[in-house]
């Protein structure tokens, strides 16, 4: 397959009484946009599933982390079945996983043969390292889909073009940015750095952020930002470099296709070649 119609959401929080609640919202959300092939959720969406622990423990930066990952398992079972009955890839919002000790923040895919992979966090913000306590989980993976090599950047890891370039190099195709920004600025930091990982890279770069207020947790409280696609700017895509893009801050879905053929091309035969002619920018050296 080389033409790719990706959905990407603004996705905003709620409080759910039973994890019944939250099935019927996934489920919504996914059946809006089931006709396309490779649906992308934000950066720790799944956080609010600590409102199922209820007001007290939803408050708190620890217990919430603990009560978001007690539901990992049936989450699971959720986007496996969504992803099998409409015959698409999910990437799901990211959420804490307890294996060392202390959280990683871990979005997985899944697709119709099942769970593909997942793609653990590797550089924390200031707010996870000082104030959270989540931590990173070093090395990146490509994943081999039907519908192109997938890679993912979870939110600031964006920002750092060697993570950008890893991927690239090992065949990347479309690279995942889930986000969670509470700050018009944090929410630009990542799309200017998703703009350039597309430049330099030459692929497609989908970026899905969380937006609106959530009152009852201080890690998800303000929620900032735009759905979008991007793709290099090298006279085979828009000379913008934006393939589709929403409004600020509106939830819904962005959606667009994508023709990964085009990613080819752009590396052989775009007006500029950032991405072969990496080596060179990387062998400079200071001159005394």
């Amino acid at each position: 397959m080389t033409k790719v119609r990706i959905a990407t959401s603004a996705y905003p929080f709620d409080w759910f009484d039973s994890f019944a609640d939250y099935a019927a919202k996934i489920t919504r959300w996914v059946e809006e946009v089931a006709d396309c092939d490779l649906i992308v959720f934000p950066e720790y969406g799944a956080m609010e599933l600590a409102s199922l622990g209820g007001r007290e423990i939803a408050a708190d930066l620890e217990q919430s982390l603990h009560e978001v990952a007690r539901h990992a398992e049936a989450r699971d079972r959720l986007h496996l079945d969504l992803a099998k009955a409409h015959a698409l890839y999910i990437l799901a919002a990211s959420g804490p996983v307890f294996e060392a000790g202390r959280p990683y923040n871990r979005a997985v895919l899944f697709g119709p043969e099942g769970i593909v992979g997942h793609q653990d966090k590797q550089v924390m913000t200031r707010f996870e390292r000082e104030d959270w306590d989540v931590i990173g989980a070093p090395g990146l993976r490509v994943f081999d889909t039907r519908v192109g090599r997938l890679g993912v950047l979870i939110c600031y890891d964006s920002e750092f073009p060697l993570l950008g370039r890893t991927l690239a190099e090992a065949g990347a195709e479309i690279i995942l940015v889930p986000s969670c920004t509470d700050t018009v600025a944090g929410f630009n930091r990542v799309r200017i750095g998703s703009m350039a990982r597309a430049l330099e890279c030459q692929c497609v770069i989908v970026q899905s952020p969380t937006v609106g207020d959530c009152d009852w947790n201080p890690a998800i409280d303000e929620n900032r930002g735009i759905a979008a696609i991007y793709a290099p700017s090298d006279g085979l895509w828009p000379e913008s470099g934006i393939i589709a893009e929403g409004q600020m801050d509106q939830p819904g879905w962005v959606t667009a296709e994508v023709d990964l053929a085009l990613v080819a091309e752009s590396r052989r035969d775009g007006r500029v070649l950032p991405f072969a002619h990496w080596p060179e920018s990387a062998a400079s050296r200071l001159i005394d």
